[in-house]
């Protein structure tokens, strides 16, 4: 069921990616709040997109097109192509954005299929590398894929290359090349859970590249990103476990030097025991709510009483509808995160979590986009080999 309604409610056609929320449930309206082109281009209410519903468009596609990849690699269903072809496509027209090589765009707004907000993030990025990535080391894209899949990630390291200097502050710069207020895009010199992120770019690109200039900067970032990531500590919300594995996984996968391979590995366990104290963490607070308290929907972002200004964004905040979106996201990224380093023990330990969150959810009455993350971790437990025929999904 999460599957399904993954992709009738909370995914576009016109642009093929995924939203943040649904503020109604008739057939037709789901994302009826999302941005008109009007106000995305004039970048209202702020240049993030922040709390329009379409922020994390890129975050949430890059994670289905992992979970894309995961369930052709069980079930070999030729029908699975056909979705990644699709979200392949929102990607690039997100990331192959004219005059701005490398930019990669948080989502794109429905009305017209190629507007945008101009500040992305290094955790969209994060995503967006990592899914295509793996989508291009599996057996589903074809060889035309594959030309995308280079190009765009040759055009991030590039865009990596240009900007992410000293003089720019390690900042790969908003659409129109000016600085991030925020610090969001900021690559290097930054907290121990984003450090892995440039040479995880660096090692992508030249993976599906074989370019050498990819791969000597990846080794001149790789050795201080693993030091300065084992300073992480328990303190973090869900998605940047996830966003620290997606990062570690694919490392980890190219690595070759012996000592970085076990470091690697004992950062992933590290921060897969982290997750599954927040996985049981999350479900205490989610079996105390109802269904009806769940299925409470998304606010018109344009209505909300309370706006916070930061660094000069005019952000709205959705007031308690906030919490229960969280901790739906959550739950479902604190699973993901479990089921992407090899630990049976803690595997065990997360499916009697992840099977009793799947039981208390129904999912035609849930407005938060953390479904897909469920659906995501569903498929990454079966992976393991994990028996989920009792799991509801």
């Amino acid at each position: 069921m999460a599957w399904n309604v993954s992709w009738t409610k909370f995914y576009h056609p016109s642009t093929n990616l995924f939203y943040d929320y649904i503020s109604s449930y008739e057939k037709g309206e789901e994302l009826s709040h999302l941005p008109s082109v009007q106000e995305v281009n004039r970048q209202y209410p702020n240049p993030c997109g922040y709390g329009t519903g379409m922020e994390d468009c890129m975050i949430l596609t890059g994670t289905m097109l992992d979970a894309l990849v995961d369930r052709y690699k069980i079930t070999a269903d030729e029908k699975l192509k056909e979705y990644a072809s699709a979200v392949l496509r929102g990607i690039a027209k997100s990331s192959l954005i004219e005059n701005a090589p490398g930019f990669v765009a948080r989502g794109l707004c429905v009305e017209d299929g190629k507007s945008f907000y101009i500040n992305s993030s290094r955790d969209q990025y994060t995503h967006c590398v990592y899914g295509l990535w793996k989508y291009y080391k599996s057996s589903m894209p074809s060889d035309g894929a594959k030309d995308t899949i280079r190009l765009i990630l040759s055009n991030i390291a590039n865009r990596m290359i240009q900007n992410v200097t000293p003089e720019h502050n390690y900042d790969f710069l908003r659409m129109d090349n000016k600085p991030c207020p925020l610090g969001i895009c900021k690559m290097w010199n930054v907290q121990s859970h984003e450090a892995a992120r440039l040479p995880m770019f660096y090692a992508a690109a030249w993976d599906v590249t074989g370019k050498k200039a990819y791969y000597e900067l990846y080794r001149k970032y790789v050795y201080d990103a693993v030091v300065q990531s084992e300073a992480i500590e328990k303190n973090h919300s869900a998605y940047v476990f996830v966003q620290m594995l997606y990062s570690f996984d694919l490392l980890f996968s190219l690595e070759t030097d012996s000592d970085l391979q076990k470091r690697l590995c004992s950062l992933k366990e590290r921060v897969g025991k982290m997750a599954l104290e927040r996985s049981k963490e999350s479900l205490d607070k989610l079996i105390k709510l109802n269904r009806e308290q769940l299925a409470v929907l998304g606010p018109d972002w344009r209505n909300v009483e309370v706006w916070d200004m930061q660094k000069g964004y005019k952000i709205p905040r959705w007031g308690e509808y906030r919490k229960i979106w969280e901790l739906i996201r959550e739950i479902g990224e604190s699973s993901l995160v479990v089921y992407m380093q090899d630990n049976e023990k803690l595997h065990e330990e997360e499916f009697k979590i992840l099977n009793e969150y799947l039981s208390a959810i129904d999912y035609t009455r849930i407005s938060s986009c953390g479904i897909i993350f469920h659906v995501a971790s569903y498929w990454k437990a079966k992976k393991f080999g994990i028996n989920t025929e009792s799991v509801p999904l």
